[in-house]
Order: structure tokens, then C-alpha cells, then sequence
């Protein structure tokens, strides 16, 4: 896993050839919804694409990650299907519902079933490099989202100089995001780390969240202020130094959120091990966005190799999926 994240950046720039091809695909269909279908690494940017969306789209951009889609999907609806292996169970019976109801679908998968659907069905497919973790290959299900909402005009940005850019930042701050990634890791190893963000960040925070399960094999837990103000701040009066907390940041957040920070952090601080901030940088959301992806990536392999556990493995989520085949 480390050596996946250590090439993030170039992984960037092979998704933004992927989606140059995107740019050449012509639709001019009337949206009125999207439904992004996906789980886990291939679900989790849906998330992020989804809170980006909000200050961006005029149409409303959801995920999903069950079985059935919502009832009012329809021909007006354009579904996105993300799934790195192309064989998750439950994207793949959404896929087929969204068949039956006529709707605008385009995927984004490595191969497996979805890739054979797709081709039975001439649906429109992007491939990505397959044979790897899903987790690892976030920067190519975002990119190609956010792609295929700006090809269908949900949003507006110019994705090559957006990722461009990005690319540039990430490679200028990747000593100092090392640094500061294992400075975090030292000091939070051993505890229960509970991550905030602003609101429109939750995907990212929910991001950090899968790799310290998945990387770090260490329980992690995420939400959202101003949410956590009413109900999760009062939690803390049973807190104490087995859990620290991580509060992502960013110049753009609401300035009564940033408030909101600064006195939970106070009041946090009181009761757990650790108590810090993480500020983004960038200009555009989508640079703070990978920014904030590319360290937390770092602080869950640090704490993997703190604690001594495989990276990669995930034993119980195959013993999983086996038995579902089984029944």
C-alpha cells in the first residue's frame, strides 16, 4: 500500500489521460438527478463528489450503496456505476435495475461483471488499471466522476487544469506532507481516533476513516460539524486518553463552522490523548480535497507500520464475500 500511495501523483496524471478520452464522448441529455452506485474504495468518491456538487450542481447529486435504487430513479436520471472490481454484489443488481428503467448509465470499473453488462447492454464504460486494492485507486474513480459530471454539464470546471494544478501542489508539499503525516501517526498511535471536517468535507473525512480500518486495522470513526455540536460533543464527557481526535480544516470552511472547531477543539482537547488540526492547501476545492486525501493516506500506512499489520490484507472481507456466494 505504501508504495500505491507514494505514486499518487502519477496515478493522477494517468487518470486525467483516461478522462481526456471522456471529453470526446457527445451527450446532450436532460439530467435531472444523478445516483452514483458504489461501495467502499469504489463507492467513497461518489461521497466527495457529491459534497463537491453542492455549491457546483443545479441537479442533485446522490450516492448508493445498497442493492435497490431509490424509487425515483428514471430515464431522467443518470447512474454512474463504480466499481473497481466490477463483481460488488450490490452495484451490480443496482446496475441491472437501472437497465430495467431506462436510465442514463455510464461506469467506471476495471472489468469483472460490470464490464460484461456494460458491453451486452452498449453501455458506456471507462476503464481503469485493474489487478490492485480498490482504496489505492481512489485518485481514478474521483477523477473519472468528476470527468463525466463535467462532460455532462452537472458542473462546471476545466478538470485538466484542475488536476493539472493539483498534481503541481501535491509534488511542491510532498516533504512536508510526509513529515507532518508522521509527526500525526507518532503522536495518535495507540488510540481511537475520531476525525471532524466541515460539512461539505464529510467524504473526506469518511476517506480517512476506510484506511485506518482498512490500513491501519484499528477501529476509526468520523463526522461533521456543525452535526457532532449536538449530540457527539456532549460524548466526550466519557472521553478519555485511549482516543484523540483529528480536525480537517480548510480556509473555505463555513467561518461559524471554523468557529464551532476552535471551541470543540478546546473543549476535546480536555479529555483526549491528541487534539489537532490538519489545514489543507490549494486554491480550488479539488486541490484541498486531494491535499487532505494524500496525507491521511500517509498517517494509516504510518500507523500500519506502527502497529505491525499488513496493509493490504483483507482476510475478513473475503471470508465475507465468500460465504454470501455460498448462500
Amino acid at each position: 500500500m505504501k508504495r500505491f500511495i507514494s505514486n499518487f501523483t502519477k496515478q493522477l496524471a494517468e487518470a486525467k489521460l483516461i478522462g481526456e478520452q471522456l471529453i470526446k464522448y457527445d451527450n446532450s441529455k436532460d439530467i435531472r438527478n444523478v445516483i452514483i452506485c458504489g461501495l467502499g474504495g469504489s463507492g467513497i468518491g461518489g461521497k466527495i463528489v457529491s459534497n463537491i456538487s453542492e455549491s457546483r450542481s443545479n441537479v442533485p447529486v446522490m450516492v448508493h450503496n445498497s442493492y435497490s435504487l431509490p424509487l425515483f430513479v428514471n430515464n431522467e436520471t443518470l447512474v454512474i456505476i463504480s466499481s473497481y472490481s466490477g463483481d460488488t454484489e450490490e452495484t451490480i443488481s443496482a446496475f441491472n435495475e437501472a437497465l430495467k428503467r431506462g436510465c442514463e448509465i455510464i461506469c467506471i470499473t476495471s472489468g469483472g461483471m460490470v464490464e460484461r453488462i456494460a458491453k451486452e447492454n452498449d453501455t458506456p464504460i471507462i476503464l481503469v488499471p485493474g489487478g490492485n486494492p480498490p482504496r489505492a485507486m481512489l485518485t481514478y474513480s474521483l477523477t473519472q466522476l468528476l470527468f463525466i459530471l463535467q462532460q455532462y454539464s452537472i458542473i462546471e470546471m476545466d478538470m485538466i487544469t484542475e488536476i493539472e494544478n493539483t498534481i503541481s501542489l501535491l509534488e511542491n508539499e510532498m516533504d512536508e506532507i510526509k513529515l507532518e503525516a508522521k509527526d500525526i501517526s507518532d503522536k495518535v498511535g495507540g488510540t481511537t481516533v475520531l476525525i471532524y471536517s466541515d460539512a461539505t468535507f464529510e467524504g473526506v473525512g469518511t476517506r480517512f476513516k476506510q484506511q485506518l480500518n482498512e490500513n491501519s486495522k484499528t477501529l476509526a470513526f468520523s463526522n461533521v460539524v456543525p452535526e457532532m455540536n449536538h449530540n457527539e460533543l456532549l460524548g466526550w464527557q466519557g472521553g478519555n486518553k485511549t482516543f484523540s481526535a483529528i480536525f480537517l480544516r480548510n480556509q473555505s470552511d463555513n467561518e461559524r463552522n471554523k468557529l464551532r472547531m476552535d471551541i470543540s477543539k478546546s473543549e476535546i482537547s480536555k479529555r483526549a490523548n491528541y487534539c489537532v488540526d490538519i489545514l489543507s492547501k490549494g486554491v480550488t476545492e479539488i486541490e484541498r480535497v486531494y491535499y487532505l486525501i494524500l496525507i491521511t493516506d500517509w498517517i494509516s500506512i504510518h500507523l500500519a507500520e506502527q502497529y505491525g499489520v499488513d496493509s493490504i490484507e483483507i482476510k475478513v472481507i473475503e471470508s465475507l464475500k465468500g460465504k454470501l456466494k455460498s448462500n
